[in-house]
């Protein structure tokens, strides 16, 4: 599958996954993929851990309880470092994000599935007991989990806005606010 083919045919997967491995080297692909994202200033401030282990997978359901989380193959966790940069800007955030957006497309590449979870780990402390499950070193905070796996089902992007709602050449007409 081609970049472009990648980019609209990639959905937020949040059904069961069948019960089938990934293998390592997709595994490794998939991790490559997030690796070779770009960083600001080359910080490379974005790591992962791969959870593979049945105990520890099933450990994250119970904290972030889903369909995608009680039945992936991999739960691959995104951790992120502060890296204050020579000007003092830091981009743990920018960096996490073309990193992530680098593994979604190379799971679908890959013919796998996933979804982003980030918003249920800011509740109930639920990134910081994830933290302390896999002992992550305390100057990394966890930022996001994709559950990856074999669609059980199929699914389809959502519809997004058309072109003209998003996007203009140059500048906005002028007081119109309007494309």
């Amino acid at each position: 599958m081609d970049i472009f083919e990648a980019l609209s045919s990639r959905y937020s997967y949040r059904q069961e996954f069948l019960n089938q491995e990934i293998p390592e080297g997709d595994i490794r692909k998939i991790v490559a993929a997030g690796l070779k994202a770009p960083s600001g200033c080359n910080c490379q401030s974005t790591s992962f851990v791969i959870v593979t282990e049945g105990s520890l997978r099933k450990t994250i359901a119970e904290i972030l309880p889903s369909k995608v989380t009680r039945t992936a193959s991999v739960i691959l966790v995104i951790l992120t470092e502060k890296i204050v940069t020579p000007t003092g800007q830091t981009f743990e955030l920018e960096d996490y994000g073309a990193a992530v957006e680098n593994i979604l497309l190379a799971v679908t590449a890959l013919g796998y599935a996933t979804v982003w979870l980030d918003g249920m780990l800011k509740l109930d402390g639920k990134a910081e007991k994830i933290h302390r499950l896999l002992s992550v070193p305390q100057e990394k905070t966890v930022r996001a989990i994709l559950p990856i796996g074999v669609p059980r089902e199929t699914g389809a992007p959502r519809e997004k806005k058309r072109w003209e709602e998003r996007v203009v050449y140059n500048k906005y007409e002028k007081g119109t606010g309007q494309f």
